[in-house]
């Protein structure tokens, strides 16, 4: 009986931890979605406000800086919430390994 009480107690402790691991997740991309909501939404309104004081003049490095600095930033966010790992995944490389065996056995059948 008692090893079935520390296996319920193990198994609590993993789904809490399981639980608690996916809410800080959730809390990362909600964090980086309002942040890359928010660089949208200033840069629209700053492109539009300098267009409109400037006769739609707009190709100048003020118009871009603000964009190519922040977006720089919230390239490095993204980094941090999807990790390096964002194009070459696991499972990306699980397919391409899967392809050059395919290709591989084709070749010499």
């Amino acid at each position: 009986m008692r090893r079935l009480e520390e296996t319920n107690t193990e198994d609590r402790f993993r789904k809490e931890d399981a639980y608690l691991r996916a809410q800080k997740r959730i809390k990362e991309l909600k964090g980086f979605y309002a942040h890359a909501f928010w660089y949208v939404a200033v840069n629209i309104f700053i492109f539009v406000t300098i267009g409109a004081n400037s006769n739609w003049n707009v190709w100048h490095f003020g118009t871009f800086a603000t964009p190519i600095f922040w977006g720089i930033g919230l390239a490095f966010h993204a980094l941090g919430v999807f990790g390096k790992n964002l194009f070459f995944s696991k499972s990306w490389e699980e397919r391409q390994i899967k392809k050059f065996l395919e290709e591989d056995e084709r070749r010499l059948n």
